[in-house]
């Protein structure tokens, strides 16, 4: 079946997307930082390094696992099932969505991404207050809320991420999300790659590595951040650390933005696919 003149224009802003990215080549101090994270690797031994990226790997799956038993991850299911009935009476389950047009996707899906950048905001801005609880637990949550995003715009193109291999396939696209901007041509290929060889078993059969060194730049990241609000946040306005409720809430929020963006052209580019193989 071909594309309808959206689907095609929808097409064409993926591609575009995809190419700006491959524009990016990232500034002095990115690559300064990435030489020091490989320097600061490349005297590990490579058995601990291979101990440390599994163990990373494992508390993923571990996350992904524990929000799909959450009764909020029940609701939004049936949320978005509700919804999708309004525009198609004879939708019962995710597998249906594929009947739905792209743009009433895309609608399900932004509800979704629009709440988690809303939440990351909030999480930045508590974190930024000077608790030490929020504070020392910010990168657990970031974690999680983009985790949870993903999930959730998969269901949103009709994606049941219970099923082992949408899991696995969810969590890849999570790492390629996170990744530092110029490496991130490269991850979304590798990507594009798995979903087209059509091997859609029930057990992803690719590699399932979901964290290395050039993805825990990331992080590092994030933990730098959060100097800069440790920073600020003895600097008050009114009695409140303005300054560093900012940085936290406005880079939290960029960050999800970032990642909701990757994930749904991901999945809008792979429901297209599946559209064009009809």
């Amino acid at each position: 079946m071909g594309w309808s003149a959206r689907e095609q224009a929808v097409n064409e802003e993926v591609s575009l997307w995809r190419e700006e990215l491959g524009n990016y080549m990232g500034h002095d101090i990115s690559h300064t930082f990435s030489r020091w994270m490989d320097a600061s690797f490349a005297n590990l031994p490579s058995e601990i390094k291979e101990e440390v990226f599994t163990r990373m790997d494992s508390t993923l799956f571990h996350m992904h696992s524990i929000i799909q038993g959450s009764h909020l991850h029940k609701d939004t299911k049936e949320r978005l099932i509700a919804t999708a009935k309004a525009f198609d009476e004879t939708i019962i389950q995710l597998e249906d969505f594929q009947h739905l047009r792209i743009d009433q996707l895309h609608y399900m899906a932004i509800q979704q991404s629009g709440r988690h950048k809303f939440y990351s905001f909030l999480q930045g801005g508590v974190a930024g207050t000077g608790g030490m609880l929020a504070f020392s637990t910010d990168l657990f949550a970031m974690t999680v809320l983009n985790i949870r995003a993903i999930q959730f715009i998969a269901m949103a193109y009709g994606r049941d991420v219970q099923t082992p291999y949408e899991m696995t396939l969810s969590l890849k696209v999570f790492h390629a999300a996170t990744m530092p901007l110029r490496y991130q041509a490269e991850a979304w290929d590798d990507l594009i790659g798995s979903i087209q060889a059509r091997n859609f078993d029930y057990f992803f059969s690719g590699n399932d590595e979901l964290t290395n060194e050039r993805w825990l730049e990331g992080p590092m990241k994030q933990l730098i951040k959060s100097s800069a609000i440790s920073l600020f946040r003895k600097k008050k306005i009114s009695n409140l650390p303005v300054v560093s409720m900012s940085i936290g809430a406005f880079s939290n929020y960029q960050f999800t933005r970032r990642v909701t963006d990757f994930a749904e052209k991901f999945y809008q580019y792979r429901f297209l696919l599946d559209k064009k193989d009809e």
